[in-house]
């Protein structure tokens, strides 16, 4: 897998993974000698190469002079994200996110706000790629991220350990009116379909964002982003 940005892949040396090696534009300075020197404090390889190469091995054009190599995305289990926040677990669950943008912004959103852990289905849905761990910043390397059979089967398990699940959808209670404490899972829907009906029957409640423009929806990472921090500030008070 590669990582492409300049914070992505300062966040990435971060962490304990397994860098096979990284290519820095010739001639780094600023945060490109940083990651060469945070590099050459973990013995990780560094090649310097032309940005011709870098652009060659980068998907979108968009590596900021450096790209990360290592093995593929290890995907979490379900059951030891649920664990790891204890009593006040948060755990976000993603109903047909396919867009990687969407679901790099949400895994950034989430692990800013201590989440637990992400999860995602095993098909109609985006995957963890390049693409999702560059647009998440590094937070794809600080936040584990499960992929179950399908999110229902996700519901059901949570449930059975003492979550309670919410569906973020038009239509439900207001969000603002519901203390968000204890173990606590999220469900943000797709792009066009939002959560499905199925899976908001399972929920233990449907909450909403009160809403007073003229555009009637909100992006699923803002979304998100708003319902997680109400949890934040409900275990604050």
């Amino acid at each position: 897998m590669k990582t492409e940005g300049r914070n992505a892949v300062l966040e990435l040396l971060k962490t304990d993974k397994t860098i096979d090696k990284i290519l820095l534009e010739k001639g780094a300075q600023g945060s490109l000698g940083k990651i060469f020197a945070e590099a050459r404090k973990k013995n990780v390889r560094v090649q310097f190469v032309d940005r011709a190469v870098l652009d060659k091995e980068s998907a979108e054009k968009r590596h900021q002079g450096v790209v990360a190599f290592t093995t593929d995305f290890v995907y979490s289990d379900l059951f030891e994200l649920a664990d790891c926040g204890g009593e006040n677990g948060l755990i976000v669950l993603c109903d047909g996110i396919e867009d990687v943008h969407n679901l790099g912004s949400i895994l950034r959103v989430a692990e800013c706000a201590g989440a637990a852990g992400v999860v995602i289905p095993k098909a109609k849905g985006a995957s963890v790629t390049e693409a999702v761990v560059r647009i998440s910043a590094g937070a794809a390397e600080h936040i584990g991220v499960a992929k179950v059979p399908s999110i229902n089967y996700a519901i059901d398990e949570l449930k059975k350990l003492g979550y309670w699940v919410y569906a973020l959808e038009a239509g439900g209670e207001d969000i603002y009116s519901n203390k968000l404490t204890g173990k606590v899972a999220l469900v943000v829907g797709g792009e066009d379909s939002g959560v499905k009906r199925l899976t908001r029957e399972k929920c233990d409640k449907t909450l909403s964002i009160p809403l007073f423009g003229k555009v009637n929806s909100l992006n699923a990472s803002v979304a998100l982003g708003i319902a997680v921090y109400e949890v934040v500030r409900a275990r604050q008070a």
